[in-house]
């Protein structure tokens, strides 16, 4: 999931679109520690050792020391929960008979595991594979898988989010495998399943027509004869097959296709969309859910009729009432009723708590469990008790039934909650066409016809026909036809975009009016929707900074309540037993022990840790997600609290408050040479250079001399300079970039300065004195002036000027309304820098500000503890993109400047400066608000359950009324936070306060 590309749209009809890395290496300290480790650990051997004898963390440590003290171990690693040690050591110093010895004498038996004795691969790269994660309920859950994860061998980063049931975790695969991972969570108490892994030469195949053992070998004996697959596994029971190949040698589509013809159409192969199938979990979660409800409820019904309202029936009342042997029949009816709901509908509440109590933690299930079997077991003592002395207490088998339906009906309602909360991912999985028609090509590379294949199984390269009010199915260039399309979708451009040969276009965008042909550049997960989703994803995978606090009390929550609840039960059984209060009170329960032990289990059953876990990752997740469909992709939960902060935001100026469409508006010289060959001169020096002045230079140039505009598609790109070079420019030697300054180089043996006045005066060349004036006054009109000298001589300079962004100035106008600072800090000089500050209404400008110094201004601004937000789109502006609190990279600029940014305004437009900042406000407003429901919750409906308003009120809540509480407050919670799905850009005559008539 690292270095993902981004393509987006630059603004304008001719523009090209960029290739962007999103994402870069999700931990870079992680990232450098260990390539210092491959470093140092090359030749190095890697064995799995299983130790068996572990009990605890300290025998874990006690391995582990008696290791490193072998002489030739480098680095060693145990774990408690897989019973095994990773240890890497010298073979030169060490044998692996020296590392089960070591083992034994710390007192454990040790064996070398077979697998491990593989080689190595050379290759150490890190791979992130996200697991889907069953039976998590509360934080605590979360904290209990996080601190497993980190503690395996090899795994370098886990984050685990309770709101998705998601994990993904960044691993060595040389050190531990997904199946390993798998098997720790497992190991846990909680159900794991690979979903997807950034390898990308794996791929799980459905299989239709595996209907017997013998399909099964005909397919075994398909793949076995197949070149490129380096291994591969059949699972008969889901008809799924799990295939390994080398990319460089077989494709997606062969082997698909291979299966098929190869079976003789027998059997048929799909790749399987992890987000399908994700999908589909949800789907068997909540039926599961749903099934555990009906069948609680159907048994629950009864026995509340049977305690509620069969007593006011006189002829069901006196049956029930009746004796069967020593026990009456409304009770056996209950017992078996309910005892069928505490052990069978209530298994998985008993094996969730037993999973987390043997792991040392503590969640819901473990007060569910307390409060239900206390009930329980109080009622079958008080049965037994009155069956054989005669004397019948009251019973309240009714309390745990209630309880544990109330508790699933929350649950399943939770369930369908948030998966609300993902509505935004499922939506743009949902812009993905299902299939594409691939163009067939003769054997002379004529187009012969056209074949319907699943979109999943394009490859680079493939020729594609895209029919009007189709979709498109991959990223690619248009080789054929014209069109518009609509891709208000994908960048949130709302204006369809003109299409014609040569043109670039996005995956899962909406083809409009005319026939396309298009050739595919990026399939699969290369592609800008899958970056999109996965930007997403990842977003929502991270926790924000305010979830801490949750986190803490989450995992300190049940040891309090539980400690809560038995001083509830021993404050009102001790004011009983001693005649504290009177005995009235406790007489409708029998006695004051009965009385004592109901509010004990209200407090036990009304707590909710639940609510707090959910409150910040339901909120994050639909904030992204809202913010995907506006065009604005965030990186993180910290990037969206910093956000909301935000006191200074600071603008480059080319590219970001300007459209970045330089243009020459003036060339003039100031010597005897003719203006054509200035231009040849200065164009072949600026051609090596990637700056946008240097392109409109070039493209001024070329129109002077030819009449006609340069070729601008990325394929043309060689071309287009080979034909330059070839055409009209000169050979350039020694060219380099001066950054902050210009070029230089040697034309014809000559030394050539092409840059502003420093460059110019530094290498002691004299600026005429018209020359200066010429310059002063094209600075005061906002244009930038390029200096030139050849051979040490002033010869000419060139006025550029490129335009605002037409919504530049009501976007500083609306950031100083909502509080916020707007600055500017460029490259170019005082003069043009003012005029353009000034047309724009920003009062705080920095100029000839190297890219370097752009982060120092930023740490002047952070002096003072304010939050500072730097909007930028080249490669100079990452150095400050870093180090500002929050980074905003255009969507149309430079992959380096995307990566080190914290979002991502894919459409180019200044106005998502301004939806970012006000998504981050109304997000963590929502945050605080779910937090104060969920403590306010707790803090007041713990004491009402533990009866503080009894004496006063006379008011008691019943257990079963607990359960429904504690049900219906996380319920509330991810309620709460759906309603972010409302969310609506904020207008700018609204920010502005302007009335439109």
């Amino acid at each position: 999931m690292a270095h993902l590309q981004l393509t987006a749209l630059a603004g304008g009809a001719d523009d090209e679109m960029e290739e962007v890395a999103l994402l870069g290496s999700y931990d870079e300290e992680a990232g450098v520690g260990t390539e210092g480790e491959d470093q140092a650990e090359a030749g190095m051997r890697r064995v799995q050792v299983r130790v068996t004898g572990m009990t605890c963390s300290a025998c874990t440590g006690a391995v582990e020391a008696a290791l490193s003290a072998r002489r030739g171990v480098r680095r060693a690693a145990v774990s408690l929960l897989q019973n095994r040690a990773h240890v890497v050591f010298d073979p030169a110093l060490a044998k692996d008979d020296d590392i089960v010895e070591a083992i034994e004498d710390a007192g454990f038996e040790a064996e070398i595991l077979p697998d491990s004795t593989v080689s190595q691969p050379k290759s150490q790269k890190t791979l992130s594979g996200q697991f889907r994660i069953g039976g998590m309920t509360c934080a605590a859950c979360v904290n209990s898988v996080e601190g497993i994860l980190k503690k395996l061998p090899g795994v370098k980063r886990a984050v685990v989010a309770l709101a998705t049931s998601l994990g993904e975790v960044e691993y060595d695969p040389s050190a531990i495998s997904k199946d390993e991972i798998v098997q720790a969570i497992e190991d846990a108490g909680f159900d794991a399943a690979l979903l997807r892994s950034s390898e990308q030469d794996k791929v799980l195949l459905s299989v239709t027509g595996l209907h017997f053992e013998g399909d099964v070998d005909v397919l075994h004996d398909i793949l076995k004869k197949m070149e490129g697959l380096r291994q591969f596994g059949v699972n008969f029971a889901n008809s799924e097959v799990d295939i390994v190949f080398d990319p460089e040698v077989v494709g997606l589509r062969q082997i698909v296709d291979t299966i098929e013809m190869e079976s003789n159409n027998r059997l048929k192969a799909h790749v399987q969309n992890p987000y399908i199938r994700a999908a589909s979990n949800d789907a068997q979660e909540a039926s599961k859910m749903l099934h555990l409800l009906r069948f609680s409820l159907f048994l629950s019904i009864p026995v509340y009729f049977i305690r509620m309202v069969c007593p006011r029936i006189p002829l069901i009342s006196s049956f029930l009432l009746m004796h069967f042997g020593p026990f009456r029949i409304g009770d056996l009816l209950k017992w078996i009723l309910v005892t069928m709901v505490q052990f069978v509908v209530g298994k998985r509440f008993y094996v969730a708590a037993y999973r987390a109590l043997r792991h040392g933690s503590t969640n819901m299930d473990v007060l569910v469990v307390i409060g239900t079997t206390a009930s329980y077991v109080y009622s079958v003592c008080a049965l037994l008790y009155g069956a054989f002395t005669g004397f019948h207490p009251p019973i309240y088998f009714e309390t745990s039934a209630m309880i544990i339906t109330f508790v699933l009906f929350g649950k399943y309602l939770e369930v369908l909650a948030k998966g609300k909360t993902s509505d935004a991912i499922k939506k743009l999985v949902e812009l993905a066409p299902a299939t594409a028609l691939l163009l067939l090509k003769d054997k002379e590379g004529k187009y012969s016809g056209e074949k319907e294949i699943d979109a999943s199984l394009v490859q680079p390269g493939d020729a594609l026909k895209v029919l009007p009010g189709s979709k498109v199915p991959a990223d690619g260039i248009v080789i054929w036809g014209t069109s518009h399309v609509n891709e208000s979708m994908v960048t949130g451009e709302s204006v369809p975009i003109s299409k014609e040969v040569s043109s670039l276009v996005i995956g899962g965008t909406m083809n409009l009016h005319g026939i396309l042909h298009i050739q595919a550049t990026k399939v699969g997960s290369g592609t800008v929707l899958s970056q999109i989703i996965s930007l997403v994803e990842t977003a929502q995978m991270s926790k924000a900074p305010i979830q801490k606090f949750a986190d803490y009390v989450a995992s300190i929550f049940v040891p309090i309540v539980i400690t809560l609840s038995f001083l509830t039960f021993l404050a009102w059984f001790l004011c009983g037993w001693l005649g504290a209060y009177p005995n009235s009170w406790s007489a409708e329960s029998s006695n004051c022990f009965v009385f004592s032990l109901m509010f004990s289990i209200s407090v036990v059953v009304i707590a909710c840790p639940c609510a707090l876990g959910l409150a910040t990752p339901t909120a994050v997740m639909v904030a992204t997600g809202v913010g995907a469909s506006h065009g604005v992709l965030v990186k993180g939960g910290d990037a969206l609290e910093r956000a909301q902060n935000v006191k200074y935001v600071i603008f480059d100026k080319t590219g970001t408050l300007t459209q970045g469409k330089a243009t020459v508006t003036t060339a003039k010289i100031f010597s005897g040479m003719d203006l054509g060959d200035f231009l040849t001169l200065v164009a072949s020096a600026e051609a090596s250079s990637e700056h946008p002045l240097a392109k409109a230079i070039l493209d001024y140039a070329f129109h002077f001399h030819f009449f006609g505009k340069l070729p601008s598609a990325k394929d043309n790109i060689n071309r287009r300079k080979e034909e330059i070079l070839s055409q009209w420019l000169l050979e350039v030697a020694d060219f380099s970039a001066l950054p902050g300054k210009g070029i230089q180089c040697w034309i014809n043996g000559k030394k050539i300065l092409v840059g502003n006045r420093a460059l110019i005066t530094e290498n002691g060349v004299n600026i005429p004195e018209e020359a200066e004036c010429f310059l002063v006054d094209m600075e005061l009109n906002a244009k930038t002036g390029i200096l030139v000298a050849y051979d040490g001589d002033f010869i000419g300079l060139i006025g550029i000027t490129d335009p605002l962004k037409r919504e530049a100035a009501v976007v500083i106008q609306g950031l100083k309304k909502m509080g916020v600072h707007p600055v500017m800090v460029t490259g170019d000089n005082w003069r043009t820098a003012r005029a353009v500050a000034k047309e724009v209404g920003i009062d705080d400008v920095r100029a000839e500000v190297m890219p370097a110094g752009k982060a120092d201004v930023i740490r002047s601004l952070q002096k003072d503890g304010s939050v500072v937000a730097m909007v930028g789109d080249g490669i100079n502006d990452s150095p400050a993109l870093v180090a500002a609190d929050v980074g905003m990279a255009i969507g149309a600029g430079t992959d380096i400047a995307i990566e080190a940014a914290d979002y991502v305004l894919v459409r180019n437009n200044l106005e998502d400066v301004i939806t970012a900042i006000d998504l981050s406000r109304k997000t963590f407003s929502r945050i605080r608000w779910n937090y104060f429901f969920a403590m306010a919750y707790n803090v007041i409906a713990i004491p009402v359950a533990a009866g503080a308003l009894f004496p006063f009120t006379g008011l008691q809540m019943p257990p079963w009324l607990a359960g429904a509480c504690m049900a219906f407050s996380s319920v509330s919670v991810v309620c709460s936070s759906l309603l972010l799905r409302r969310y609506r850009k904020p207008r700018l005559t609204t920010v502005l306060q302007i009335t439109v008539e």
